[in-house]
């Protein structure tokens, strides 16, 4: 039996929290998780707040996540941020392609591509977001959807740009809204999801890629989540805002072995 792919337990704070919240956040947050057991745990706060958390994880395994990029290294982009910025500012990773990216600033799957080939060049680990509507899921269009969001996205990738990034697999209808979807429809779409994986970048590939799961994960069905063997860690949204409650979505790691 092929061993458990390490899990990861991933925050994004989205347009919360400013500099002195964030120190205390952190300031609660790892005593709570120093001695939890062996997993990897990314944060991504908002870009004013990078300094912060960066200074703040110092000396733990802890790593901070940038919530977007751009995919050009240096222009006339007023208002973005380049990969190698983020690097130099100390983040190790980066959502790329979140749902509310591609849903209220109209990102394409094109750009998710660009993205995350410009995180890797900066030598970021990009975790590359898909998931469908409630339409489309309503509609049976749930794998047409996740294929095309693969195969044009993270997809287009070479085979060694690939072995570089995680996936999320994030359905638009359960995020902020409370609703979660199953573990067993999370792992469906996960296991479409690594056979998109092992069709387009071989068996290896498909063996090592992690999918996590985003979706109003919360402290009640993180272990419940993670004890799906398709689900390899989660991303987490507002339960990740209050450093209790995320410290406990962390210990159910252990929980999903």
């Amino acid at each position: 039996m092929t061993a458990r792919r390490r899990v990861v337990i991933a925050a994004n704070w989205k347009m919360h929290k400013t500099r002195a919240e964030t120190r205390a956040f952190f300031k609660e947050f790892l005593p709570r998780v120093a001695h939890q057991p062996p997993c990897d745990i990314l944060i991504a706060p908002p870009y004013t707040a990078l300094a912060e958390a960066v200074q703040a994880v110092q000396g733990t395994s802890v790593r901070i996540a940038a919530q977007n990029v751009h995919w050009e290294p240096a222009g006339a982009f007023t208002g973005e941020i380049s990969a190698v910025m983020l690097a130099e500012a100390g983040c190790a990773a980066v959502l790329v392609g979140h749902s509310e990216r591609r849903q209220l600033f109209g990102e394409s799957d094109e750009m998710v591509s660009q993205k995350a080939r410009a995180a890797i060049t900066a030598g970021l680990e990009p975790i590359v977001c898909v998931g469908e509507t409630l339409a489309e899921r309503e509609a049976g269009r749930t794998a047409e959807v996740l294929t095309r969001q693969f195969r044009q996205g993270p997809g287009a990738l070479t085979p060694l740009e690939f072995s570089r990034i995680m996936l999320a697999y994030e359905p638009v209808w359960a995020i902020g809204t409370g609703h979660t979807a199953t573990p067993a429809m999370a792992a469906e779409a996960h296991r479409l999801l690594r056979s998109l994986v092992t069709e387009q970048f071989g068996p290896r590939a498909g063996e090592r890629i992690r999918i996590l799961y985003g979706g109003s994960v919360r402290p009640e069905n993180a272990a419940e989540l993670l004890r799906e063997p398709e689900i390899d860690g989660l991303l987490v949204g507002t339960a990740s805002l209050d450093p209790v409650s995320f410290a406990q979505i962390v210990g159910c790691s252990m929980q999903g072995d």
